[in-house]
């Protein structure tokens, strides 16, 4: 199939009629990948030509970060998404937004980490996969079921194509037949879940050819896509429109930099190699090896279970959980590693976090309370590492408090924190409009606020950008807790 205008076209007045058939609302994953990148744009470029008052319904823009993505792919997720942000406030249309972006993350006690090192989990393999449901998965899940909840369905735009491998071919061409119908297939694991794939018939030759000839509409650099592909495979060549036997560069792997479901990170590695200016990643690329040692696995772990019982067959114990020593021993050298990347890495990576702090207390609270390790080694490996103390803050539940809990916490070493001004945005099947919300925020800002802002509110997410920046434009300046507190000693 030749990437053509007439091609194109035809593609875009599909797209475009699909739009305008019905009031669902439509969901398009976006990893920053070429497929991912190339769906987007053809939806993009299809409703910019739609006149504004056609423009009725939103379109989610979803990416997942699995908070152990490459470092280098993360970034260029962030930035992408920024500029959606900016340039999808060009577009005229109904709706106050048209393209909304969302960043879906795991739960905090659900997160790579926390399992891992926290619970102790063995690392994931073909026959122990944990990883995929709960990092990517079941974020993904909880947003499409609240936003068929709130419309009853939901068109899922995805950059899927049959050439990816036959798995996939035979997959797509089995719910192919169950359309219901024009163009959009049912779901495995959802109801009212529709899939549209406009790229369902593309090669990887034919996704770097439109890449390469349509200019991105919200202002990446298709070329530094392609520069970013190419450094990511061995020889460092990206062949188009050549040879047939030759693949493109579309064949590179971007995801997770701790996956152990491969033998080796070939993806990272080639990055590593081709570019001195990466040479920083090597760290993390080594550390994943280290705990992906499938050799040294079963010395690490112990014979109890997470539950604390033991189990076996034919007179062999089964390995559970990784023992205490190893769990600390990976906790102190990843947080070396992130502060090795944030002194001498690249400018833009002198904050970066390998792991958050709320991460940190989900993995201190499982190592006291679920495992009883009273010793309480977390805050120290932390101050050791970093030279400095773990936060302390509490935040009374509902703002319930006592003066004996308040003795409590201070005895603890932790600092009782509340709120001036707080509104209801924790209902998930209730959240308040983003102009409701954006009104209450700004009449009750002054000097000084605490806001509490519930992490668990949809609203919150998709007006936060604007909510800062109108604070900064009124003159206020954002300081964390840390400030605060010192600056009342």
């Amino acid at each position: 199939m030749a990437i053509t205008k007439e091609l194109i076209d035809g593609l875009i007045v599909t797209i475009q009629n699909l739009y305008l058939a019905d009031d669902i609302p439509w969901v398009i994953g976006y990893s920053g990948g070429k497929d991912s990148t190339a769906t987007l744009q053809l939806t993009w470029l299809a409703l910019w030509e739609l006149p504004p008052e056609k423009l009725t319904k939103v379109v989610h823009v979803i990416n997942t970060d699995t908070m152990v993505e490459s470092p280098v792919i993360e970034k260029w997720v962030s930035k992408s998404l920024k500029m959606m942000d900016e340039a999808s406030k060009m577009v005229e249309s109904k709706v106050e937004t048209l393209f909304v972006t969302h960043r879906l993350t795991p739960e905090a006690d659900n997160t790579f980490w926390v399992n891992f090192i926290g619970r102790g989990y063995p690392f994931p393999r073909k026959k122990l996969r944990w990883c995929t449901d709960r990092l990517k998965i079941q974020p993904v899940n909880k947003f499409v079921k609240d936003k068929i909840a709130e419309h009853g369905e939901i068109i899922l735009v995805l950059g899927t194509r049959k050439a990816e491998s036959a798995n996939r071919a035979k997959t797509m061409a089995y719910y192919e037949k169950k359309r219901v119908r024009e163009l959009l297939s049912p779901t495995p694991t959802l109801a009212n879940e529709l899939v549209f794939s406009p790229l369902e018939d593309w090669t990887n030759n034919d996704v770097w050819v439109f890449l390469m000839q349509y200019e991105n509409p919200w202002g990446l650099s298709n070329n530094e896509l392609q520069t970013l592909y190419m450094s990511a495979s061995e020889d460092k060549e990206c062949p188009m429109m050549t040879e047939k036997n030759l693949p493109t560069c579309g064949q590179s792997r971007f995801g997770c930099w701790v996956c152990t479901m491969v033998e080796k990170d070939k993806s990272m590695e080639a990055m590593i190699s081709n570019d001195d200016e990466k040479a920083w990643m090597t760290p993390l690329l080594e550390f994943r090896n280290r705990f992906g040692d499938e050799a040294m696995d079963r010395t690490r772990r112990s014979f109890k279970k997470m539950q604390g019982y033991l189990q076996g067959s034919y007179e062999r114990l089964h390995h559970g959980p990784y023992l205490k020593e190893w769990r600390e021993r990976w906790l102190r050298e990843l947080l070396e590693n992130q502060k090795e990347i944030n002194m001498y890495g690249p400018e833009e990576f002198s904050d970066y976090e390998l792991i958050t702090l709320p991460e940190l207390r989900c993995i201190r609270r499982i190592w006291v309370f679920e495992k009883h390790e009273f010793d309480d080694s977390l805050p120290r490996i932390y101050k050791e590492v970093t030279g400095k103390e773990m936060p302390k803050y509490f935040r009374p539940p509902m703002g319930k408090f006592s003066e004996r809990s308040l003795k409590y916490t201070q005895d603890l070493g932790y600092s009782t924190i509340f709120w001036s001004f707080a509104y209801v945005d924790w209902y998930d099947s209730n959240q308040p409009s983003h102009e409701e919300a954006k009104n209450k925020i700004y009449s009750r800002t002054h000097p000084g606020a605490i806001v509490l802002l519930h992490s668990n509110s949809q609203t919150n997410a998709e007006i936060l950008d604007e909510v800062l920046t109108h604070w900064e434009e009124e003159g206020y300046t954002l300081k964390s807790l840390d400030y605060l507190t010192k600056s009342k000693k």
